[in-house]
């Protein structure tokens, strides 16, 4: 179908299309080496020649030295730097020359524990010594895990297992935590908000039982590029830790293109498909023999796309060149995927944000991303994955039609120009801390005046004793209840009563596919909603609110639904304020109340409404944190209410857009609300706040950017090429005078906020 051409031919062609907003060119770079240091192990040093490692990277050779310094440190270095040897090398030496050294590795996800494990044990082969290194995970085999317990000197975990079957059963694990050196965490940026708050307090009970059993372990973390990688290390390891961040490894030649898909109803400013396009893109790339990675936001996305390729290869390449890789495949088949990639067998790729992470899939030359995954960190870690070597690469970001993309490909410097998101958590969120003070205490009872992680706990302790879950006896509290605390508590929510989600797509199995907490299932899980997991779509059938369960079945649907929520906000405690020339920005704890009312249907391409429908459940309470920004009273004078409720409404959705951007979070980890007459106030309040219980750190962020967060949404909606407002930014409005309303409010709240 398509003459065969070389990138450069490809690329010439690709510079003249009208839909390219930027063309952002990285130059090559030569390696920093270092010589490899007198005191490495003739065996390590024999393995790493015959490796082809006649020499280490600069920032390899800084972390050896930091290990054998026994310094705590964090690697921040791009994708294909060879981040693994910063821990692989000392962890490997340690063992060498102290064979009861032990070392704890922790992955983010199982696909990357299995991957770094066969990484390790490569190693360890041609180093013809007895060590051995595991994988401790849910798929490993009972009659492994004593084997495991006893004589693994490595062994490769991930949070959830380490938080539910590794601390609750710390007796059987004795050898690895008298001596336990070195606590390895990968992909360190992926800890974030809930997620990376829950494991920071899975690490203060490990840290808890090593020091019990007389181990005083260093950490050794590596991320990719974030704004705050020393300070989320802290957070997350209670350590103070050094920062690597200068790259010795080489770099080729790196081309990153912006494409916004052309225009095909100017009215509602709606775009062809980013699907479509990124198929054509890819399809080109493919043809010519350039080995080419895919990424989709969703599953159905990712089969759509493959379907379509391997029509366009299947006579020249056979089907089987181009594969899927998402959630849902087994391990052995995500396996031999990789390997083929590796190997050069298949040609290409088309993957969810799986393949975002390190794992070593060779040589790509071409990227093409359908859609900004959420953050510039993860956009850039996706384009990573090109150019893994020194060849000259390139890197297409195809936008969508949602309102970041388009915000991003209508002000192509905001993302060029970007430093990466900074990655928040909060340890010390009173629900999530009460839950591992649960499990700590059933780990190991708790000593007077002992504190967790630094935190003091007296008052929890006190509580948890009051209600019957503690015991305390001679200035110890005891675990006293039945339970068993780990099961109960997930990683992923503050929420202490979660959903279950329950697949009933066959009448004999019904299978156990995830959780969600409450206030999230409220829009997510209601009936009739249109739920995601691993990219498939299933319907919710029946929400059983009492017995916290959500019937779904698999479908494929052309829509997906989005909640109207009736809220109440009532600001209960001020932390923090500053006057601006004509009004107030504010951050303290707030009280939410939640009541649902209706769900509206909205087409995935053009986000336009196709239905609706009412939502029956009761009202629920949260308290959180939240940042405002309050105005002068006499706005409502100057628009008249009706209209000035309609500006407010207009720039809302804006931030709802905009925010999360700027705090690297999920849409639904930032709720916007306004009021036209705050009940702390009286004053027009516009309130930004963390949809969790006690907060997670993102309304700070909100309330230390405010202004940045105004102009951003100002420049969206100035930039979008609708005329009568659309989905990328206020919603449509067919009479036509939102837009102009929401435009001059804007310009007056900058004025007031300068």
């Amino acid at each position: 179908m398509f003459g065969k051409q070389s990138l450069q031919e490809i690329l010439s062609n690709l510079h003249q299309r009208d839909e390219i907003t930027a063309w952002h060119t990285i130059g090559e770079k030569q390696a920093d080496y270092a010589d490899i240091p007198d005191g490495i192990h003739p065996k390590l040093k024999e393995a790493l020649i015959n490796r082809g490692i006649p020499k280490l990277y600069t920032h390899q050779k800084e972390a050896l030295t930091l290990a054998e310094n026994k310094e705590s440190f964090v690697t921040v270095t791009p994708t294909a730097s060879g981040k693994t040897l910063c821990y692989n090398l000392p962890v490997l030496q340690r063992i060498i020359e102290k064979p009861e050294t032990r070392a704890l590795y922790i992955f983010p996800t199982k696909a990357l524990s299995q991957d770094q494990t066969s990484e390790l044990n490569e190693w360890i082969k041609q180093l013809e010594l007895p060590i051995k290194g595991y994988t401790y995970d849910g798929d490993t085999k009972p009659a492994v895990r004593q084997k495991v317990r006893e004589a693994g000197h490595v062994v490769i975990t991930n949070p959830d297992m380490l938080h539910s079957a590794i601390l609750p059963h710390h007796t059987k694990w004795v050898s690895l935590f008298e001596n336990l050196q070195y606590i390895v965490i990968d992909e360190l940026h992926t800890y974030r908000g809930v997620f990376g708050s829950h494991v920071a307090n899975v690490l203060r009970r490990l840290v808890r039982i090593a020091r019990y059993y007389g181990s005083e372990p260093q950490f050794i973390s590596t991320s990719a590029t974030i704004q705050n990688p020393k300070e989320l290390a802290e957070q997350l390891t209670g350590e103070t830790v050094e920062k690597i961040s200068t790259n010795g490894a080489p770099r080729g030649k790196k081309h990153f293109v912006m494409y916004n898909p052309p225009v095909v109803n100017q009215q509602m400013n709606i775009r062809r498909s980013a699907t479509k396009e990124a198929q054509q893109i890819a399809g080109t790339f493919l043809a010519n023999e350039i080995q080419t990675i895919v990424f989709a936001k969703s599953r159905v996305r990712v089969e759509l796309i493959v379907s379509r390729l391997q029509e366009l290869v299947r006579n020249e390449y056979g089907m089987k060149s181009i594969q899927a890789y998402r959630g849902g495949y087994l391990p052995n088949e995500r396996r031999a995927i990789e390997k083929g990639l590796r190997e050069g067998e298949i040609r290409g790729v088309v993957s969810t944000n799986a393949l975002e992470l390190g794992m070593d899939i060779g040589q790509l030359q071409a990227a093409v991303l359908t859609g900004f995954p959420g953050t510039v960190a993860s956009t850039w870690q996706q384009a990573g994955r090109a150019g893994r070597r020194e060849d000259e690469s390139v890197v297409v970001w195809v936008a969508d039609a949602s309102p970041i993309d388009q915000y991003m490909a209508q002000n192509p410097n905001y993302f060029l120009n970007a430093t990466p998101e900074e990655a928040r958590i909060q340890p010390d969120n009173l629900v999530i801390l009460v839950d591992h003070i649960k499990c700590s205490a059933y780990e190991l009872p708790f000593k007077q005046h002992e504190t967790f992680g630094g935190t003091d706990v007296e008052d929890v302790l006190a509580f948890l004793n009051d209600e019957g879950v503690l015991h305390e006896r001679a200035g110890k509290w005891y675990w006293m209840s039945d339970g068993f605390p780990a099961h109960n508590i997930s990683l992923r929510s503050a929420s202490q009563e979660n959903i279950i989600i329950i697949d009933q797509a066959r009448a004999s199995e019904h299978a156990v596919i995830g959780e969600m907490d409450r206030f999230s299932a409220m829009t997510l899980l209601h009936e009739e909603a249109i739920y995601l997991h691993q990219g498939q779509q299933h319907q919710v059938e029946m929400l059983d609110w009492e017995e916290k369960k959500a019937y779904v079945r698999p479908v494929d649907v052309e829509y997906f639904t989005d909640a109207n929520l009736n809220v109440r906000l009532q600001v209960i405690d001020i932390d923090h304020t500053r006057k601006t020339k004509d009004g107030l920005i504010g951050y303290g704890d707030a009280a939410i109340t939640i009541m649902p009312s209706i769900f509206k249907k909205l087409k995935l391409s053009t986000h336009e409404n196709i239905g609706s429908g009412p939502i029956h459940l009761p009202q629920e309470e949260i308290h959180t944190t939240a940042a405002w920004l309050e105005l002068n009273e006499a706005y409502i004078q100057t628009y008249g209410e009706s209209s000035f409720e309609s500006g407010l409404l207009g720039v809302s959705r804006l931030l709802e857009h905009v925010v999360p951007v700027y705090t690297m979070s999920d849409r639904s980890d930032v709720h916007v609300a306004y009021q036209v007459k705050a009940d702390h106030s009286e004053r027009p309040t516009i309130f930004l706040y963390d949809h969790y219980p006690g907060g997670i750190g993102l309304a700070d962020q909100v309330y230390q950017r405010m202004e940045v967060m105004i102009e951003a949404a100002t420049e969206l909606l100035t930039s979008c090429q609708c005329s009568q407002g659309c989905p990328s930014c206020i919603g449509y409005d067919e009479n036509g005078v939102m837009k102009p309303l929401v435009e001059k409010l804007l310009q007056d709240v900058q004025t007031a906020i300068q």
